[in-house]
């Protein structure tokens, strides 16, 4: 009898579209899904920049450091991918560009609206605060704008806010973070670890069905 394959795994990646450090680690998160047996729930975190780089009238001199390095380490990464990174023009809510995310899910367009909005938003082409703008965005990745609309209005405010809570009950407090069985792992330099964790449960999976086949042949 041929053995029945392995279900695939799931992972959860939390991301939020003005993160820099979200941008660059997408193309190396997605690829875990075209080298292992998993599927990526992809969900937004919408950051609140405010709680921990503080307003931008009150920021200390060391956050600013932070800031202004945190988008030039960015930068490099993105320059090794071929990727635009321009500095954001001022700081955004991002909450309707989650809210869009959400809605491309729903409408089966999830996967031109990341790449786009991530691309459009770093090169200074798209205002994710902006619902006129989000709309002709929408629509121009196949998504029906009036009902993105509504649904940003309405419904999904508490689907995204539902969200968030169930992120922040796992732990998560910024992107991009991955859960992967229950483990958390935060940035793009832990996919290596990513790989392990997930190496390890399949290696796990396959010697326990060789170990239930040994004992059906006994």
């Amino acid at each position: 009898m041929t053995p029945s394959p392995s279900p695939a795994l799931r992972l959860i990646a939390y991301t939020d579209y003005k993160s820099p450090y979200a941008y660059v680690a997408s193309r190396a998160t997605q690829a875990l899904a075209l080298e292992y047996p998993v599927v990526i729930d992809w969900r937004p975190y919408t950051l609140r920049i405010a709680e921990y780089l503080d307003a931008v009238d009150s920021r200390s001199a060391h956050n600013w450091r932070k800031v202004k390095y945190a988008y030039m380490d960015a930068r490099r990464l993105a320059n090794r991918q071929g990727l635009t990174l321009m500095g954001p023009r001022r700081i955004y809510n991002g909450e309707l560009c989650s809210l869009g995310m959400l809605f491309a899910q729903q409408s089966g367009c999830f996967a031109a609206y990341h790449e786009a909005t991530f691309a459009r938003f770093w090169r200074h082409e798209l205002d994710i605060d902006s619902m006129d703008e989000m709309k002709a965005h929408m629509a121009a990745l196949g998504g029906d704008p009036a009902a993105f609309e509504q649904y940003a209005l309405g419904s999904g405010r508490d689907e995204h806010r539902a969200i968030v809570e169930d992120a922040e009950r796992r732990g998560v407090f910024g992107v991009p973070m991955i859960v992967f069985e229950d483990e958390l792992f935060w940035g793009g330099d832990r996919i290596g670890l990513v790989r392990q964790a997930i190496e390890q449960r399949l290696s796990a999976d396959a010697a326990a069905r060789r170990a239930a086949r040994g004992g059906l042949i006994r």
